[in-house]
């Protein structure tokens, strides 16, 4: 199983990004895909969730970034996508991309439910 993240950068404040994260080696019918970042010398935490095709792809956000940021998938491509707008400074980290298997009930802001794991892209906002 391969997560291939793609789209970090640099952006001001305000700005938008986009990220992809593109999955092969299995099919993910059954999975939840998540974003997650980091900064160094703290957790990795949550950003958002989306089941690939249980619930009709229902989304999960951390309070952080609820009605700014949008994650959404391509099932023909295999692609999950994260779209971040009004960036703010705070959100500067390491964005990677993680599967888990879909469990009724489950939380999926939750690391060690994730079995799989992408390499992570950079996002960066200046002030």
């Amino acid at each position: 199983v391969q997560l291939q993240a793609s789209g970090g950068g640099l952006v001001q404040a305000g700005g938008s990004l986009r990220l992809s994260c593109a999955a092969s080696g299995r099919t993910f019918g059954s999975y939840v895909m998540g974003w997650f970042r980091q900064t160094p010398g703290k957790d990795r935490e949550f950003v958002a969730a989306i089941s690939w095709s249980w619930n009709a792809g229902r989304t999960y956000y951390a309070d952080s970034v609820k009605g700014r940021f949008t994650i959404s998938r391509d099932s023909v491509k295999n692609t999950v996508y994260l779209q971040m707008n009004s960036l703010r400074p705070e959100d500067t980290a390491v964005y990677a991309c993680a599967a888990a298997p879909y469990y009724s009930g489950g939380d999926y802001s939750l690391q060690r439910m994730y079995d799989y794991w992408g390499q992570g892209t950079l996002v960066t906002v200046s002030s």
